[in-house]
């Protein structure tokens, strides 16, 4: 048909010739035309609804006889469906009901369907027979009206479906669904008002049917079955979606239905007593909801914003701790913001400062003393970093697991001895970035304050006396239970007042940091990040030459989204780089104690969509370029995404980079090296897959030239420890330090591991030895490290005792390469 109009003059024709098979006819060419019933076919559609019921119920029998005929396409059979079921309406026959079930059944691992129409006419028809819909239907129909475009006869249709209360196919609401239905009708009451959650926050009308709800219920008995199954929230689905090309990854995202009622949950939580399992549950919810997604990003920023709301809604020090650790760890920049609000708040009505409040919310988790909490059957102590967990049988003798008679006794104490643990591993990490942040944060404290917070304190006191610090202007670390110089003399009597800082090597005489680091060898402490063993990078000619900007680390190759991820993680703001015609500013850190800025001048790098980026148009690697300090609040630079330049607006007065004779040194020398990690991380040239350059080979020079290059500052650091670690490795005597490679001499080869990359090359020919580490490396046999957190150190030290006897390799990916 040229135009609908025109069909409907030809609908009324056959009508009026009383041509049911040929109106038939028409209406399936029509439709299939258009693929679909709407828009366009409602005015013959309803010139048909005007024929005498005899005439429709022969057209419909012609269309009932053309599907069963099954001579036509899936597609046009599900056409002919639609037609029959809107064109039987009214007839007070249920037409075609196993095939429209089946149709529907059809469904079951549908995520949502682009256009509503068909599911729309299916549905209404199954209700309008008294049907009650499958619950994997019930979820698409939810799924699908969700989103803004689809048809609005969908939207009304899933406002009605009250049943199941949540959507199937996820291991918690499955959960949720099964202790409502045991435990009665208010508990659904519950789960359908939470699945209501649709918007940013509550309102009052929500809060207020909310505490109604909860008013009857035992608020421990709802905080125990909501946490547990918040706990189940992120594994993976029961009911697997059939992926589809247009959207991958739809089985790690959240059912979107489902999602509004986790953020109602999170609110009702915040409703209850407060409570440490609420807080716990309420963190674990941010990180799962921000685990990111290929192809999406964070899996559902709005059930971690509102978990977020729900802590800061939530009294006690449990809520304040989970608050400050997240915002130690997370990188989503919506959630970030809403986090620091919400401890600026605190520290508002605290009348604290930001800082403050974080030293405050560090909870002691029951430890009473340093780093132990002895208990009735154990004891739980900070050992290394780490949590751990020991036990005492019958006969007092300690062991790793907990008796079985406690197993079948008291295995709520476990659970929560266990859970407490994997809290203070936690909360560790996040407390050693906050200390790791702080040489730029210029935090100064009174010694009687410092003493409470951090060196004494339960849990951070096992971070703090791993550290050196300058108390009243002397340096000194913990040992043999006191703070000491460097010449093991106690540090003495010290005033309350006393000013304390976090000990830096910048301005140190070389021998005094020397000193150090053999005064913590000797004490065999290891540092929870580099301190004693910092970089330090000084001023060279070139930058002096320079004069305003490093070329330090310009012209590498980085994956972008590590390097987006690092940047977050060390206090930089950057915004990932799409394929598009738009601008972007560099990578920037903010200095607001030094009244500076750093910039850190990126682009994304390649033209093929596709090869070079992500499926959501994400460039997959950048080029660097110069580092720059302003200002702070001078105008930012941008370029294009795709290169060309870096420049200022020009309705702005254009500002001129620092000379970097002018930065702090201390302040050049820890952003110098932030842009050392995000490099020595992030850099393709560390990834031993990659010797042929990658797609195209367009990177093979760079990569061998990183891989095997010149080192880095932190590779040149990593040198100097290896000179002292290697002398008392196990395999000594096949080591050598010779220039930029660890020599490790095998059996079958020597092999030179480079110190910068971890990469391999081997005898006789330098022949390239690519051998991939696991995600979490270990070095087996090491002994004593003076600091935790270098992968690459770890890396180097586990290929190397690998390498030594490697007439015991039998993995066949590295045997053919030998």
């Amino acid at each position: 048909m040229a135009v609908f109009g025109e069909l409907v003059v030809e609908v009324r024709r056959h009508a009026a010739e009383r041509n049911m098979g040929l109106l038939a006819g028409t209406l399936v060419r029509a439709v299939t035309r258009s693929g679909r019933l709407y828009p366009g076919m409602e005015k013959p559609i309803e010139a048909v609804r005007e024929l005498p019921d005899d005439d429709r119920r022969r057209l419909v029998g012609a269309l009932v006889d053309r599907h069963r005929a099954g001579t036509d396409t899936d597609e046009v059979r599900d056409l002919v469906l639609q037609l029959v079921t809107l064109l039987a309406q009214g007839l007070g026959e249920d037409t075609l009901a196993t095939e429209r079930s089946l149709r529907l059944d059809r469904y079951a691992h549908t995520h949502s369907v682009w256009y509503g129409d068909e599911l729309a006419v299916l549905v209404a028809a199954e209700l309008a027979a008294g049907r009650t819909l499958p619950p994997p239907v019930v979820g698409v129909v939810r799924r699908s009206a969700l989103v803004a475009y689809r048809s609005g006869p969908l939207s009304a249709l899933a406002k009605n479906l009250a049943e199941p209360a949540l959507n199937i196919g996820e291991p918690w609401a499955e959960a949720a669904l099964a202790d409502a239905a045991e435990l009665g009708p208010s508990w659904v009451e519950l789960l359908r008002h939470a699945a209501t959650a649709t918007a940013a926050r509550p309102n009052g009308a929500w809060e207020k049917k909310g505490r109604a709800l909860l008013d009857p219920l035992d608020p421990d008995a709802v905080r125990a079955r909501v946490t547990g199954w918040l706990a189940r929230v992120g594994r993976p689905r029961t009911l697997p979606y059939e992926e589809q090309a247009y959207a991958p990854a739809q089985n790690d995202l959240f059912d979107p239905y489902n999602a509004n009622a986790l953020r109602g949950l999170t609110w009702l939580l915040s409703l209850l007593p407060p409570h440490p399992d609420t807080a716990r549950a309420l963190g674990r919810l941010v990180e799962t909801s921000l685990r990111k997604v290929p192809g999406t990003g964070p899996r559902n920023p709005k059930v971690a914003n509102a978990a977020v709301l729900a802590l800061s809604r939530t009294e006690g020090e449990a809520a304040l701790a989970e608050l400050a650790r997240l915002a130690s760890r997370v990188t989503f920049k919506g959630t970030l913001k809403q986090l620091d609000t919400a401890l600026e708040t605190r520290a508002t009505a605290m009348g604290l400062s930001r800082e403050e409040v974080e030293e405050l919310a560090v909870p002691t988790y029951g430890l009473t003393e340093v780093g132990r909490l002895p208990h009735e059957h154990g004891e739980l102590a900070v050992t290394a970093g780490k949590a751990v967990l020991t036990w005492r049988n019958a006969a007092g003798k300690t062991v790793k697991s907990p008796p079985a008679p406690l197993k079948r006794e008291q295995p709520e104490l476990i659970a929560e001895l266990k859970a407490t643990a994997k809290d203070i591993d936690k909360m560790l990490s996040a407390q050693a970035e906050r200390l790791d942040r702080q040489f730029l944060a210029r935090r100064t404290w009174a010694y009687a304050a410092w003493r409470a917070s951090y060196l004494d304190h339960p849990l951070v006191g096992t971070l703090a006396r791993r550290l050196l610090w300058t108390v009243d202007g002397r340096a000194c670390g913990w040992a043999d239970g006191g703070l000491r110089t460097l010449t093991d003399d106690a540090l003495g009597p010290v005033d309350a007042a006393a000013t304390v800082e976090l000990w830096h090597p910048v301005g140190r005489e070389p021998a005094e940091v020397v000193a150090w680091r053999d005064w913590l060898e000797r004490h065999e402490i290891t540092q929870p990040f580099k301190q004693a063993h910092r970089e330090v990078y000084l001023l060279t000619d070139a930058e002096r030459a320079t004069r305003t900007y490093s070329n330090r680390f310009a012209a590498h190759v980085l994956r972008q989204h590590q390097f987006h991820s690092l940047a977050a993680v060390r206090g930089w703001r950057n915004k990932l780089r799409l394929m598009v015609d738009d601008t972007y500013p560099p990578a920037v850190r903010e200095l607001p104690r030094w009244g500076l800025r750093a910039e850190y001048w990126i682009e994304g790098t390649g033209d093929a969509y596709g090869a070079d980026t992500t499926e959501s148009g994400s460039y997959l690697r950048l080029s660097t370029d110069q580092v720059r300090f302003y200002p702070a609040g001078a105008p930012e630079n941008w370029a294009h995404a795709g290169g060309g330049g870096y420049g200022q607006g020009r309705r702005q007065t254009p500002a001129e980079a620092l000379p970097l004779e002018e930065v702090p040194a201390l302040v050049l020398s820890e952003v110098l090296r932030d842009v050392d990690l995000f490099v020595g991380v992030a850099s393709v040239g560390n990834d031993p897959t990659w010797q042929d350059g990658g797609p195209g080979g367009h990177f093979q020079a760079y990569w061998h030239s990183y891989s095997f290059g010149e080192l880095s500052q932190t590779a040149e650091s990593r040198r100097d420890l290896l000179t002292r670690l290697v002398p008392r490795l196990a395999i000594a005597d096949r080591c050598s330090m010779e220039g930029r490679f660890l020599h490790v001499r095998g059996e079958r080869h020597t092999y030179k591991i480079h110190l910068g990359s971890g990469n391999i090359l081997m005898t006789p020919n330098d022949a390239y030895l690519c051998i991939v580490p696991t995600s979490a490396p270990g070095a087996p046999g090491v002994g004593y490290l003076p600091f935790e957190g270098d992968r690459t150190l770890a890396v180097i030290l586990s290929k190397a005792l690998l390498l030594a006897r490697d007439t015991e390799i039998t993995d066949p990916t590295i045997l053919s390469q030998l």
